[in-house]
């Protein structure tokens, strides 16, 4: 007869615990009284110094937007619409789609100022314009890949290929959770990751207690998480108590430190079966904020999870990640923007408002971005202009992305492309950049948040990342 079969055989899980002295019940014990028991588990870590924010909401429109149709307003290219591009913009550079010389490709939208900051965004994002003295427009990002698995790997872990840790897992990894029921890092999806997946939200080499756990719209919120039928809260609980007994004898035999992981894991399970629920319930939520975000309560929408993004960080969830698709727009670029903007303008000013009223703004850091941005050229064929179906190509020389809370400067635009918007001239910001700003704002220094692999310490920024001091408020 086994260890586990012993178990289960000749003791109740009472008569274990008594019974096991120092063994799993103190195990158990420890575990509860002291949460820093394995030395790689999710609790609340040290910044290095004083931080700004305490938590994120990352908002990544999967497929990347046109930021010159959304957030960068340029007269210059509107006005040589049909142009051809000048030379330096296509001789010797490669694209992902376009192979002949393009034509030059203007907005059709008006950009109206909002806020004391006069900040221009496009007729469609009228919500996020009654917010403008909350937001930071960085218009001068610039990444390294046009393609999307290794542009969205680029962005979130540094590296364009697989295996490195997420951003968020860098930041479990390096301040915890302050909420010892609740994942330190969320995912929540609207449609598919298409491209990189759910390596964006990996924990690579880090301990897997820091991946991202991604919570579902349908049915269980957390696959497996439901006891099945026949099965109560008490019989769970003597399930996990003598998986751990087994794992922690695993432990003892080899010294693999994945094993306490997964013995925390399976802790966070258990009291993740009380504490889900009720977080994913909007019901509970007044009929006024329902409203300000556009949701209604059991209905899947990025609006919904912009929501139940701002009760995980209310209650203490670190990183939380939203994934929105459709933002491809190779061709029908001016009939899908409405559309799209449409479905995120009102839920993202409702969460910048709603953090706001209830004290949280400050404390919160939001960033909306993608893996690169689109070209001030036109794909697709201008005969067929008028009829919609022109797009934009994928575009990595200067693009924008928008912050707000956590520390930043409100009501900003910082750094800009040239008067056609393809590469940034004032103020260029590397991805590398943005990682280490990010991580500033949340007191951690990037070169000091390392983890030794292979023989040497790999961070976020890899040798690179400079803080952006002229976004920090």
């Amino acid at each position: 007869m086994n260890a586990a079969q012993h178990f289960y055989a000749r003791e109740s899980r009472r008569e274990f615990l008594k019974s096991s002295g120092l063994g799993i019940g103190g195990l158990g014990l420890g575990s509860v009284l002291n949460q820093n028991l394995f030395a790689d588990n999710a609790a609340t870590r040290r910044p290095h110094f004083r931080p700004r924010a305490k938590h994120v909401i990352y908002l990544h429109m999967v497929g990347a937007p046109s930021q010159l149709d959304l957030f960068s307003h340029k007269p210059e290219l509107t006005k040589r619409n049909g142009e051809k591009c000048p030379d330096h913009m296509f001789k010797g550079k490669r694209l992902a789609f376009i192979r002949q010389h393009p034509l030059l490709l203007g907005s059709r939208f008006k950009f109206n100022r909002h806020g004391q900051g006069g900040l221009a965004l496009c007729e469609h994002l009228p919500q996020l314009g009654t917010v403008a003295d909350e937001l930071c427009l960085v218009q001068s990002i610039r990444t390294e890949h046009f393609n999307h698995a290794p542009a969205q790997l680029f962005m979130h872990t540094g590296f364009g290929r697989f295996g490195r840790p997420g951003i968020g897992s860098w930041i479990n990894y390096g301040l915890g959770s302050e909420n010892s029921d609740l994942p330190g890092y969320v995912v929540m999806i609207t449609g598919s990751v298409a491209g990189a997946g759910n390596s964006l939200w990996g924990s690579g080499f880090l301990p897997t207690v820091h991946q991202g756990i991604e919570f579902r719209s349908n049915g269980d919120p957390v696959l497996f998480l439901a006891n099945p039928k026949g099965i109560d809260r008490d019989d769970r609980r003597e399930i996990i108590d003598g998986i751990n007994f087994l794992n922690r004898q695993s432990f003892d035999a080899v010294g693999d430190p994945e094993i306490n992981t997964r013995i925390v894991q399976y802790e966070m399970a258990f009291r993740m079966q009380a504490s889900v629920p009720e977080l994913m319930d909007t019901s509970t939520e007044s009929a006024d904020t329902h409203t300000m975000y556009g949701t209604q309560p059991g209905k899947p929408s990025f609006a919904n999870n912009c929501l139940l993004a701002r009760r995980l960080v209310e209650r203490g969830v670190r990183f939380v990640q939203l994934f929105d698709q459709g933002w491809d727009h190779h061709s029908g670029v001016f009939n899908s923007i409405p559309r799209k903007a449409k479905q995120i303008d009102q839920p993202v000013a409702a969460l910048i408002k709603d953090l706001k009223q209830r004290g949280l703004l400050d404390e919160t850091l939001i960033i909306l971005g993608a893996e690169f941005g689109r070209t001030p050229m036109l794909q697709g064929n201008s005969n067929n202009g008028a009829a919609g179906n022109v797009g934009r190509d994928h575009h990595k020389e200067g693009f924008s992305m928008m912050l707000a809370g956590g520390g930043v400067k409100g009501g900003i635009t910082y750094g800009d492309t040239d008067e056609l918007g393809y590469q940034a001239v004032d103020h260029p910001v590397h991805l590398h950049d943005m990682n280490a700003t990010i991580l500033h704002l949340l007191g951690i220094d990037h070169e000091k948040l390392t983890y030794k692999y292979q023989g040497r310490d790999f961070r976020l920024t890899d040798v690179h990342g400079h803080v952006q001091d002229g976004i920090i408020a």
